[in-house]
C-alpha cells in the first residue's frame, strides 16, 4: 500500500486551479470568511470540509514557514518549517467556525506531536492558524472543550495565520479525482465515514 510519502499520481488540475504566484488573500470578502486548519495530509482535511454544508471552497496549501512558494517536495523535507494545511472559504450564516473546528477534532488526532498514522513530519502537526481575534478567541475555547475529551494532552498549535501558499495543481481535488488510490481508500475514506459523509 502506498502512503501519503510515497510518490503520488500527477492528474490534471481541476477547474479554477489555485494561483500559486502570491499567498492566498484570507480576507473576509463577498459574505465569506476564511478558516486555516492543519491537521495532517491536507488530502484528508480537503476531503472533509469540501462537503461541509456553508463551505464554498477548499484550497489545499501550505503555512506556517518561512520561504515563499514551497514546492510539496521541499514541504515533504520538513526544511521549510511549513504545515500541509487548507484554507476553507466558509459562508458564517450557514456554518460557524465552531462548528468547522468541530469536523477538524473528529478526523484528526491532536494528541500526536508532528505525525498522523504513517505520516511523520512536522508538515503533518496539528495547527489552527487563526484570521483574526474573534477565530482566536473561539479556537481557544475549543481546544478547551476538545482537552476534557482527549486521553492525552492537545499538542494542537494555536497561531496567527501567516501567508498560505496553495499546493500544487494535482494535491486539489485529491480525493475527488483519485478516490481509489490507495491512501485515498485506506485513509481518507474512513475519515469521511467518521465526519458522517
Amino acid at each position: 500500500m502506498k502512503y501519503k510519502s510515497d510518490t503520488v499520481a500527477r492528474t490534471a488540475a481541476p477547474a479554477g486551479a489555485a494561483d500559486r504566484a502570491a499567498p492566498l488573500d484570507l480576507a473576509p470578502s463577498e459574505g465569506l470568511e476564511h478558516a486555516v486548519l492543519a491537521g495532517g495530509c491536507f488530502w484528508c482535511l480537503e476531503a472533509v470540509f469540501e462537503r461541509v454544508r456553508g463551505v464554498s471552497s477548499v484550497i489545499s496549501g501550505y503555512t506556517g514557514g518561512a520561504t515563499n512558494r514551497p514546492s510539496y517536495e521541499e514541504v515533504s523535507s520538513g526544511a521549510t518549517g511549513h504545515a500541509e494545511a487548507v484554507a476553507i472559504a466558509f459562508d458564517p450564516a450557514v456554518v460557524g467556525y465552531d462548528e468547522l473546528l468541530d469536523y477538524f477534532w473528529k478526523i484528526h488526532d491532536p494528541t500526536t506531536e508532528n505525525r498522523q498514522g504513517a505520516d511523520v513530519g512536522t508538515q503533518y502537526r496539528s495547527a489552527i492558524y487563526y484570521v483574526g481575534e474573534a477565530q482566536r478567541r473561539a479556537a481557544e475555547a475549543s481546544i478547551a472543550r476538545e482537552a476534557g475529551r482527549q486521553p492525552s494532552p492537545i499538542v494542537t498549535e494555536l497561531k496567527p495565520a501567516g501567508d498560505f501558499w496553495a499546493a500544487e495543481d494535482y494535491h486539489q481535488d485529491f480525493y475527488r479525482n483519485n478516490p481509489n488510490y490507495g491512501y485515498c481508500a485506506v485513509v481518507i475514506a474512513p475519515k469521511l465515514k467518521k465526519a458522517g459523509f
